[in-house]
């Protein structure tokens, strides 16, 4: 997701700082944050969906921040398309996950003081039997025209629909949850996948404070009712110092075992911080979570096409394989506009990598 520089610092008090920034296990970034020792490398496709074919221009500067779901027998996509009056979250439907056809905006941009004034985008969806709820990113602050890239702080917003087509009806009314100061989540608190889990629903939000520069990872949200708030964690899914955001699951059966792939953030000496590459995590349970059970999925190595930039993760299911949607930058560049949305594929069923341990 998108990345702003900060400068504002945040005092910590919710939870104790060594147990929110950790240790690793490897360096190899300027900052000496931690770097996985595994590989579950996907096959990489390449480009499946070029920015600049959206109506009245909306996603011209580029396209990123892929949600991808499967109902009524259509894979449906939502991205983040970069347009002349900023992001929206744009939905592209598809049969076979590798031709797409662009609808257009799911959502419009809301009025000026509103919380998605500046951008409703990265719409995450969730069916429960009867209603479609959708969780997406808002924020009142961006960069300069034309880019007009969202900055911090990224709240988390809902819509609901009949169908998973639309048309999607904003509710601001309900407030899942917001940036607290003090919290591991003081400088975002952004949607992502929602689970069904022992009678509740939990949410893997995307989290960042500032301590001396912007540390993300991935918080659990809980709630029962959809149409209500939702209680936070103490501290995120694992420390602070992974610089993890966005999350997307995958349950595999037959080991009984939940799969979280999500964007890394890297530092290098001659760049400022970008995704540089999707990361995996594996567990038994749900609600705990390793970081020393890692590893790389798609990065530099095994992109064809994107050589730095490697963006947010949607997976889907599709027969005996996994689809895994991601953005990058043709290339070098690490720029957040000019993006496109690649595939990769895993096999099924998914394997834990060796030397992997709970």
């Amino acid at each position: 997701m998108k990345i702003f520089q900060q400068t504002i610092r945040s005092v910590m008090a919710a939870v104790p700082l060594a147990l929110l920034m950790g240790c690793g296990t490897a360096e190899m970034y300027v900052d000496q944050r931690p770097y996985p020792l595994l590989r579950m490398d996907a096959r990489d496709q390449g480009v499946v969906f070029r920015h600049g074919s959206a109506p009245d221009s909306c996603d011209v500067y580029g396209a990123r921040d892929v949600w991808v779901f499967h109902a009524d027998s259509t894979y449906f996509m939502h991205y983040d398309g970069a347009g002349p009056l900023g992001w929206l979250s744009i939905r592209a439907h598809s049969t076979d996950l590798e031709h797409w056809t662009v609808e257009g905006p799911v959502l419009p941009l809301g009025k000026e003081g509103e919380e998605d004034s500046r951008s409703a985008s990265y719409g995450v969806t969730v069916f429960d039997g009867s209603t479609w709820h959708m969780f997406y990113l808002g924020t009142q602050f961006t960069s300069p025209p034309p880019e007009r890239v969202p900055a911090l702080p990224y709240l988390t917003l809902k819509a609901r629909s009949a169908s998973p087509r639309g048309p999607w009806t904003k509710e601001p009314e309900v407030v899942p949850f917001r940036p607290t100061p003090g919290t591991y989540y003081s400088h975002t608190a952004s949607p992502g996948q929602i689970i069904r889990h022992n009678g509740e629903y939990l949410q893997f939000f995307s989290a960042a404070v500032n301590i001396e520069g912007i540390r993300r990872s991935i918080g659990i949200a809980r709630t029962m009712n959809l149409d209500s708030s939702w209680t936070l964690s103490r501290a995120p899914i694992v420390p602070l110092r992974e610089q993890i955001e966005n999350a997307a699951i995958y349950f595999e059966e037959t080991s009984r075992t939940w799969f979280l792939f999500t964007n890394h953030v890297g530092l290098y000496k001659d760049n400022p911080e970008y995704t540089d590459a999707i990361w995996v995590y594996w567990t038994q349970d749900v609600m705990k979570w390793n970081p020393a059970n890692k590893a790389i999925v798609l990065d530099q190595k095994n992109c064809h096409w994107s050589k730095r930039v490697i963006g947010l993760p949607s997976v889907v299911r599709m027969d005996n394989k996994l689809a895994l949607f991601y953005d990058g930058v043709e290339g070098n560049g690490t720029r957040h506009t000019g993006r496109d949305i690649g595939l990769a594929w895993l096999s099924l069923p998914l394997q834990v990598p060796a030397a992997g341990k709970e």
